[in-house]
């Protein structure tokens, strides 16, 4: 008898840790901001061709402007099973962090007067020619004045035809030597200051499918972490192998990364920090954290049961 009320109590503390670790498992993302909303000053920018303002976030200080995404997943060539799996841990990061949030496919949303309401687009997973010549050349104009562009693996496996997009993702999936398997590798974070590697260990062990790129993109964007092609099989790239990066362009900021194949990235804690991180920073909300504080929120996280049963460290 009191066999089974032990084995009653101890389902019902799990169960109550996996309630609680709905919210708590993505109190990863507020690392990189204050809680994922700096309840930002709104700034006004207006194109002159087209007469439209767009409210521009920016970071540190109040007001009524509050962040407001748009999360772009069209597919025009190979779809991705992740992509319900990715556009639901971004609606519960959103969520969770007050931050507005809109999905779609319909290309139709690329217009001067919709995008002007949003601080960042993000290219989720798409692939392919997703826009015509008039929705490129509004997202062109968006970016053009100050909006945020992040974009996420197969991101730059779209608009081969459109050069000034594959300036803004900083480099093309290369298509001749294409990609490895779904393995594991490591990761080198050479940059652990910014919003979206704060959280990250110096080397980073994980799982994905890892892409080759057409060119090297370190001459024009700021690399934040190479993958070792010497721990996996299937890259062609050598000792310089960028797979996540940001820089500044044509007025706007862009940050991608080459991660995020699979459905279980989706469902892991650094990588999903990694891509908050991301998104936060191109939305102009980049606030610094410092590691002792991520650390300590980082153990109060794992500490509790994820609704996944994620098992997750810290490494220095």
């Amino acid at each position: 008898m009191v066999s089974h009320l032990l084995v009653g109590k101890e389902k019902s503390v799990f169960a109550m840790r996996r309630a609680m670790a709905w919210g708590l498992v993505w109190t990863l993302a507020v690392l990189p901001g204050t809680c994922g909303n700096p309840h930002p000053v709104a700034t006004p920018s207006t194109g002159a061709s087209e007469g439209t303002t767009r409210v521009a976030c920016t970071a540190g200080s109040t007001g009524a402007c509050r962040i407001k995404l748009l999360v772009f997943s069209k597919t025009g060539a190979f779809r991705h099973a992740s992509i319900p799996d990715a556009i639901a841990a971004i609606r519960i990061l959103a969520l969770n962090q007050h931050v507005a949030v809109d999905f779609t496919e319909d290309a139709a949303a690329f217009t001067d007067a919709n995008l002007s309401q949003y601080a960042a687009v993000v290219f989720l997973l798409t692939t392919g020619e997703v826009l015509n010549a008039d929705q490129q050349a509004a997202f062109e104009r968006y970016i053009h004045h100050g909006g945020g562009y992040a974009g996420v693996h197969s991101a730059s496996d779209t608009e081969y035809d459109w050069p000034w997009y594959g300036q803004l993702v900083g480099a093309y999936f290369d298509r001749v030597h294409g990609h490895s398997q779904v393995v594991q590798a490591t990761v080198h974070v050479t940059d652990r200051t910014h919003p979206s590697t704060v959280m990250l260990p110096a080397l980073w062990v994980r799982t994905d499918e890892w892409y080759n790129f057409a060119s090297n993109p370190r001459d024009h964007v700021h690399v934040l972490m190479t993958v070792d092609e010497q721990t996996y099989r299937g890259g062609v790239m050598g000792d310089d192998h960028p797979i996540a990066w940001y820089h500044e362009y044509d007025g706007g900021r862009a940050w991608y990364t080459a991660m995020g194949h699979t459905s279980e990235s989706y469902r892991e804690p650094l990588f999903l920090a990694h891509l908050w991180g991301g998104i936060l920073y191109a939305a102009g909300a980049n606030a610094p954290v410092s590691r002792p504080l991520l650390r300590l929120r980082f153990v109060f996280c794992c500490s509790m049961v994820s609704r996944w049963g994620i098992d997750c460290f810290w490494q220095h």
